[in-house]
C-alpha cells in the first residue's frame, strides 16, 4: 500500500514562506472549493504536508507534483509556474494529427472542467469576444458581469461561448463551442443559488453581481487526434 507524503524536515528546499509554488496550489485548491484534507485525500497525500506545501519552501518529488496538478486540474508546469510565460501553440504538429468531432455528452463533460471561457456577441461596433469566469448550472453556462457591460447588453441575442485546452507536449488539444440566446437571470431564488454554486468571484473584480446565462441549442467540440 503506498504511503501519504508527510513532513519531514529534509523535504524542505529553503527557508520557511510561502513560496509561488505554494500560493499556486493555495489558490486553485480555493477556487475548486477543497479543504486541505480533500485535496491530501484526493492525491493520496495528508493535510498536514498540504498545509507545509502551501505554507513553506518544499521541494516536493515530482510524483507528488503530478497528483496533486492531476486533481487540482491543472499542470505540474502550470503550478510550479514554468509555463508563465511561454507562449502556447507552438509547437512542432505531428504527421499523424487529425481532427476528430467530440460527441455532445463529451462537450458537456468537458464544459465542467474549465471555469474560464470566451463569449462572442454582437455590438453596434461589430462582434465581441469577451473572456469571463463560469460556472455549469444544470442545462446552463452562467456568469457574472456589470449591469452595463457588452455582455450584459446582449441579452436576448444569439450568442457564442468556446472553451479550449491546448497542450504543447503532444501537440494536440480539444475545444468546445455552445450556441444559444443568451438572457439575464432575474428570479430571486435562481440568484441566491448561482451565488452560492459560484467557487470564487469574477477575476475581472468591480461590482460583477448581474448574473446571465445561456442554454445551448446547439454544442460541438472537436479534438486533435494522433493515430499513436
Amino acid at each position: 500500500m503506498k504511503s501519504r507524503p508527510s513532513i519531514h524536515p529534509q523535504q524542505s528546499g529553503g527557508t520557511a514562506g510561502r513560496t509561488d509554488l505554494g500560493r499556486r496550489i493555495a489558490a486553485r485548491r480555493t477556487a475548486l472549493g477543497l479543504s486541505r484534507d480533500e485535496l491530501g485525500h484526493k492525491c493520496g497525500a495528508d493535510g498536514n504536508y498540504i498545509a507545509y506545501l502551501e505554507e513553506h519552501a518544499a521541494s516536493p518529488a515530482i510524483g507528488t507534483l503530478v497528483r496533486i496538478a492531476d486533481v487540482l486540474g491543472v499542470t505540474v508546469d502550470d503550478l510550479t509556474g514554468a509555463s508563465a510565460g511561454r507562449v502556447r501553440g507552438r509547437s512542432t504538429a505531428r504527421r499523424d494529427a487529425a481532427l476528430a468531432p467530440l460527441e455532445e455528452s463529451e462537450c458537456r463533460t468537458l464544459l465542467g472542467t474549465n471555469g474560464v471561457g470566451r463569449i462572442a456577441v454582437f455590438t453596434p461596433e461589430g462582434p465581441a469576444v469577451l473572456p469571463v469566469n463560469y460556472l455549469i448550472a444544470g442545462p446552463d453556462i452562467a456568469f457574472r458581469t456589470a449591469v452595463d457591460a457588452l455582455a450584459a447588453r446582449a441579452a436576448g441575442t444569439e450568442v457564442a461561448f468556446e472553451i479550449d485546452n491546448i497542450d504543447d507536449v503532444t501537440a494536440g488539444g480539444w475545444s468546445v463551442l455552445a450556441v444559444g440566446e443568451l438572457e439575464a437571470v432575474t428570479d430571486p431564488e435562481e440568484i441566491q443559488h448561482l451565488t452560492a454554486t459560484a467557487r470564487s468571484q469574477p477575476w475581472a473584480g468591480g461590482p460583477r453581481t448581474h448574473w446571465m446565462k445561456l442554454t445551448p441549442v446547439r454544442l460541438t467540440g472537436r479534438r486533435v487526434a494522433h493515430e499513436s
